[in-house]
């Protein structure tokens, strides 16, 4: 029971208290920005659906008119638009298995920016050395001196990994690249990967998915060196006295062994171990789209890896627009970390940032300040007309 308070007084003071509420409240307007300041921030789209790409077996969210998925026997694939990142489809996209010598995407995006292409370098036995048995190499000499280009070529034509090692050493050596790739895959949201080997050589513990390559190769696009090299069909590579011809072993880019060239395709990288079977990250633009697949592990011989991944491409391109993303390559990537300049001594002891009182007027303060008071009289009041009983 509350005794000794006025409904007159009650009123009066919540008028107060109201009144000291909405000045607190910083003023909105309804004629735009004044002069010099920014524009509100528009409304935000609609949120896509919750990823599936963790998901196991086909993922795919199809409109009414969008085409089926194809069929394919690959182990994990991936198709996505390399321009806004959504993935399209997928299957067992992060599933974990060997990548072969499609790991040199992520070799390349850790290496390229720190060798200049011009620079020459000659090559040293030791280099050389502990290259795994039976790995593909370009033919590079030692005693014999190479531009940084050359041996890049060698990488992404020939799958060279001589070039790698070479290539390795010059950056800091075999271990210091590996470690190197690591920390440059979980900067990117590649967290099913684990470098042990930097050319992709079949190694206990070494994988990746079909997301993080398609990753990688989204990120190798950006870099101009990058995307030269890998939609490079054919070169030349320096020998003594002499230079003989290279040719990329993406068979999507170079149309051979019967494999009929795809149009539009812009290269990326395949790849061959016992452990991985075949591997392929591929990018092909058409209409101004550009889209990635990655095919990991066909469970049929022969060139399956290029026509899963042909026909990949084709429904991407043909259901783009029609149906809404199963997930993004940019879901996992590590979010930059706002800063912001130094408040005010003032707003510092506060817990909100200094700007949010940017829109406070002195009225607005003192009235504030004033309805506060008043919550304080109420509650003063209150406190001593209350009595407490106890059953």
């Amino acid at each position: 029971m509350i005794t000794g308070f006025s409904h007159r007084a009650a009123a009066s003071a919540c008028s107060l208290c109201v009144a000291g509420v909405l000045a607190l409240v910083p003023a909105t307007s309804t004629a735009g920005p004044r002069a010099g300041e920014p524009a509100p921030p528009a409304p935000r789209a609609a949120m896509p659906g919750p990823s599936l790409l963790y998901d196991s077996g086909t993922q795919v969210r199809l409109r009414r008119d969008a085409p089926e998925v194809p069929e394919v026997s690959a182990l994990s694939w991936v198709v996505a638009d390399a321009g806004s990142g959504e993935v399209l489809a997928a299957n067992d996209a992060h599933r974990r298995l060997p990548p072969a010598s499609t790991l040199k995407t992520l070799f390349a995006l850790t290496v390229l920016p720190t060798l200049p292409a011009g620079m020459k370098h000659t090559v040293r036995n030791e280099e050389l050395a502990d290259i795994g048995a039976g790995s593909s190499l370009v033919g590079i000499q030692e005693g014999r001196a190479y531009q940084v280009a050359d041996l890049w070529r060698g990488v992404f034509l020939s799958s060279g990994n001589d070039a790698v090692h070479v290539l390795a050493a010059l950056n800091g050596g075999w271990a210091a690249t590996a470690k190197q790739m690591q920390a440059k895959a979980r900067s990117l949201g590649a967290l099913d990967t684990h470098v042990v080997s930097p050319d992709g050589y079949d190694e206990d513990g070494q994988v990746s998915s079909a997301f993080d390559l398609a990753v990688f190769g989204r990120e190798g696009l950006r870099n101009r060196d990058f995307a030269r090299y890998c939609s490079t069909a054919q070169a030349m590579f320096p020998a003594d006295g002499w230079s003989f011809g290279i040719q990329n072993t993406n068979k999507l880019l170079t149309g051979a062994g019967g494999v009929e060239r795809y149009p539009g395709l812009i290269g990326i990288k395949n790849g061959y171990t016992t452990n991985a079977g075949n591997t392929l990250v591929a990018a092909a633009r058409r209409d101004g789209r550009t889209l990635l697949v990655t095919v990991m592990n066909p469970q049929r011989g022969g060139s399956t890896v290029y026509d899963e991944a042909r026909e990949l491409l084709d429904w991407g391109f043909d259901a783009a627009g029609r149906v809404d993303p199963v997930g993004s390559l940019d879901g996992l990537r590590a979010k930059p970390r706002r800063t912001s300049p130094a408040a005010p001594v003032a707003a510092a002891a506060t817990s909100r940032p200094a700007d949010d009182y940017s829109d406070w007027t002195v009225p607005a303060v003192v009235a504030g300040l004033s309805g506060l008071g008043a919550v304080t009289v109420v509650l003063r009041l209150r406190g001593k007309g209350r009595r407490t009983t106890r059953d």
